[in-house]
């Protein structure tokens, strides 16, 4: 048996934990340059308020409603999700963390689970205040199902298990085939073309060559989970990046050498930390840059792989020098590293050493550093100081409650 752990509205949520007064007045929150909605409470649901809808065209809409609205404030989010993981890690022996906000976990050998189930929602809104649904089932996509209907059905108090083929039966009857993990819009129109309307038909339709025709072997799959039998089984380790990439659509519009240096500088420490996080080294950096009319790429290919920021950091400038074009108003930029492989199983180039003790010990120390004070306390001089010409639009950023000093809650 597993279950799904799915935080609700947890961008919304993460903002509500440090705000009293917004306990019960609708929130959102955006995406990067105050784009479109990506987060939103249910009272900002029955507002109207769509998935990605642009704030442009639900400013007024929000003014009036007195809907409080937050740009992305992603060292919060992460932070406030690794608590929770941390919670749930004592109370199971193997967890599978699928997103930032939802967690599969292992109950098989566990009794009462739905009891059991709303002794983890209790303890995480304990610890760390935020409300979650729970999802049982013999299966990942089943866990997904009970998942839907526990945040849809507030009755069941946001735990809903589906140990019984009864209670199967039940909830993938009142389920849109295009709600099942997996599905969506695109692949649940063909389903209702093949008459094919709730999950409980999906499951229970008899021609499975017509599936994987329809769905490919990944339909295939998500139908025999319905089933029960499992497809999807717990990895509780998730697999390295083949490539990591950091990139962002500027403020404003960018002319300036120097702050596409900065900007490029800061995406390249991003992707080196990112590559030491997972043990991996890379062969080569790309970068990216997109002006109103057209982009521009380049790529540098290291003799000897490397994780080293300062490295890669001189990489990607010298790719810059390959297709910087002098007064043309850049509007978006991105690094990117390749061919990547394990940092103790890689192959050393001829005529170029590895990186020594001291610079392995460096990095180690660098993010020692940002792990404990909090991301980009400790940078290269190349990243920039002030970063003002290129740094995103934030209009609405709440503080960083938990990952730094400077803007720790303060009780007067």
């Amino acid at each position: 048996m597993f279950a799904l752990v799915d935080c609700d509205a947890f961008f919304c949520n993460c903002e509500r934990l440090f705000r009293e007064d917004l306990r019960h007045r609708p929130v959102i929150v955006l995406s990067n340059n105050d784009g479109c909605a990506i987060s939103r409470t249910r009272e900002a649901k029955e507002l109207g308020i769509e998935m990605g809808a642009p704030y442009f065209q639900i400013r007024e809409l929000c003014q009036k409603n007195n809907v409080a609205v937050f740009s992305s404030n992603f060292s919060l989010y992460t932070n406030i999700s690794a608590r929770i993981t941390t919670t749930l890690r004592r109370m199971v022996p193997q967890i599978e963390v699928y997103s930032v906000d939802e967690a599969f976990l292992d109950l098989t050998g566990l009794n009462n689970l739905e009891q059991f189930g709303r002794l983890i929602r209790k303890t995480i809104q304990e610890h760390i205040g935020m409300p979650v649904s729970v999802g049982i089932g013999p299966t990942k996509v089943l866990c997904k199902a009970a998942c839907f209907l526990a945040k849809k059905d507030l009755s069941r108090g946001g735990v809903v298990s589906l140990e019984t083929p009864e209670m199967q039966d039940q909830v993938l009857a009142a389920m849109p085939v295009e709600k099942i993990w997996g599905i969506a819009k695109g692949r649940g129109t063909k389903l209702w073309l093949a008459g094919i309307k709730t999950a409980k038909d999906f499951r229970d339709y008899k021609n499975d060559q017509h599936i994987q025709a329809i769905l490919t072997k990944v339909g295939r799959q998500i139908q025999d989970e319905l089933r029960g039998i499992v497809s999807f089984p717990l990895c509780e380790r998730s697999e390295k990046k083949k490539e990591i990439m950091s990139s962002r659509t500027f403020g404003r519009a960018v002319f300036d050498k120097r702050a596409l240096m900065e900007s490029l500088a800061t995406h390249a420490s991003e992707v080196a930390q990112e590559l030491r996080a997972q043990k991996s080294v890379c062969v080569g950096v790309s970068i990216y840059l997109r002006s109103e009319y057209d982009g521009h790429s380049a790529q540098w290919h290291f003799q000897t792989p490397t994780n080293n920021t300062f490295k890669i950091i001189k990489g990607a400038l010298r790719c810059l020098e390959m297709i910087y074009i002098y007064g043309i108003e850049y509007q978006k930029s991105g690094v990117s590293v390749f061919s990547l492989q394990d940092e103790n199983e890689h192959t050393l180039g001829l005529f170029e050493t590895c990186d020594s003790a001291r610079e392995r010990t460096l990095m180690q120390t660098m993010d020692r550093i940002n792990l404990r004070e909090g991301n980009r306390i400790l940078v290269s001089m190349s990243c920039g100081v002030d970063n003002r010409e290129w740094r995103m639009k934030r209009q609405f950023k709440s503080p960083r409650y938990t990952t730094s000093w400077e803007e720790l809650p303060k009780c007067l």
